[in-house]
């Protein structure tokens, strides 16, 4: 744990106190001003200059003045490469484009392969929740498992661990999942056992569960009305009724919605089986219990399936938008319509075969790629390009521009995202 340095810049009052000084020679208004500006990624190293600067750079003291002074909002990436109690996931800001490296989750010398498992961030607070893994201790061999643990870090504390939280009273996988705004809760539904190595097997599930934060227990809830796997959920409050499709939902209802995923098998060829993927629309409402169904988002034959979806919340009390990537296209979901509405495409598009992220920070819709390597045609043996090169595509839905850039993570572990998860954090 690190500890405040021994040396700080001080003043004499006139009573013999000290009072602790930012910057020397400047107004502490000032000063202030400038060392919350500074970039989440360097204020752990930042906050060992001075006696001050270790107080004043904690969590607690420059979240509540940037709200104060109405700073904008600064979004951080968090990456999970692979298995993050193996590969240590890392923090980009794209403001400063900076990468820092955060503790790998605790080791479980039986369990290994961890994937599909969910993300999410809470104020300060890193959620990692379930998952998809192996047990070297099951029988048969092979069969990957599904995961009930729930682990949180402090990104407020530079050193801190990984915490250990009471687990999901269902283990899952591949399930949507959403923190629960005003009520300090998490909640998640559907999933199964489903591994990234297995695409085309595994459980399925219509579970529903909601974890209180501040009292570290798990409450179960009115289950999906059927087995839902690898879906999408976001939360959203409602201020007014609002119509869809003649089904009312009541004034001032908060909800939980559920899109996408699959359920069902069918066979190809008589052989091999293929998801069913589904193409509509589920609704919690959090204070009646119930479920009601919006239909379907597109109609036969628009696409097969979900793309990658991810919600910009709305600033000063505007309305959330829903976002998502089919393809080299970013549509934006009409809540009024129940329909994906095209918003713009991308400037670079992507090789069918590749598999990209897509995040939401800072008012951009963020898509990541893998650059390609560049190779000399004289030395086709030579790849100058060592270091793994991340690209990405920026969207701001409000100005309708694109901008692009690229960055090096410092890690040198493949990075594919179908396995790869990712999430933001505002800090």
């Amino acid at each position: 744990m690190d500890h405040p340095p021994q040396s700080s810049s001080s003043t004499s009052t006139g009573d013999g106190t000290l009072t602790l000084t930012l910057i020397p020679g400047l107004p502490d208004d000032i000063a202030a001003l400038i060392l919350i500006s500074l970039p989440y990624s360097h204020r752990s190293r930042l906050r060992l200059t001075a006696r001050a600067w270790y107080v004043f750079l904690s969590y607690a003291s420059v979240a509540p003045l940037r709200r104060l002074l109405r700073l904008p909002p600064r979004h951080i990436l968090c990456l999970f490469p692979s298995d993050p109690s193996v590969v240590r996931p890392f923090l980009f800001d794209p403001a400063a484009a900076a990468w820092a490296p955060l503790r790998p989750l605790p080791c479980n010398p039986y369990l290994y392969g961890l994937s599909n498992f969910a993300t999410i961030a809470i104020g300060h607070h890193l959620y990692v929740l379930g998952g998809s893994h192996f047990d070297a201790r099951s029988y048969p061999l092979g069969l990957p498992l599904p995961s009930a643990a729930v682990h949180r870090l402090d990104l407020s504390a530079s050193l801190a661990p990984w915490t250990r939280l009471p687990d999901m009273l269902s283990p899952r996988g591949s399930f949507a999942c959403a923190p629960i705004a005003g009520a300090n809760a998490i909640i998640v539904a559907g999933g199964g056992s489903r591994h990234a190595m297995f695409p085309s097997s595994g459980t399925r599930m219509s579970s529903v569960e909601i974890f209180d934060v501040d009292s570290g227990e798990w409450a179960p809830s009115n289950g999906l009305p059927r087995y839902r796997s690898g879906c999408v959920g976001f939360f959203r409050g409602r201020r007014r009724r609002h119509l869809i499709k003649g089904c009312g939902a009541e004034e001032g209802e908060e909800e939980f919605w559920v899109m996408g995923g699959y359920g069902d098998y069918r066979p190809v060829a008589g052989v091999v089986p293929a998801n069913v993927y589904y193409k509509d629309v589920l609704v919690l409402g959090l204070r009646s219990g119930k479920w009601r169904e919006a239909g379907d988002m597109w109609e036969d034959g628009e696409r097969q399936k979900l793309g990658l979806v991810v919600v910009m919340d709305g600033v000063d009390g505007e309305q959330m938008d829903v976002f998502m990537l089919d393809r080299n296209a970013i549509f934006r979901y009409d809540f009024a319509l129940n329909r994906w509405l095209k918003e713009s495409s991308l400037r670079r598009k992507l090789p069918s075969e590749d598999s990209c992220g897509f995040v939401a920070m800072n008012g951009e819709l963020c898509v990541l790629t893998k650059a390609i390597p560049l190779i000399d045609p004289s030395e086709p043996g030579k790849v100058f390009r060592k270091r793994i090169t991340l690209e990405i595509q920026a969207y701001d839905p409000q100005r309708k521009k694109w901008r692009f850039f690229t960055t090096n993570p410092p890690f040198h572990h493949p990075l594919d995202f179908k396995t790869a998860v990712s999430c933001s954090i505002q800090l």
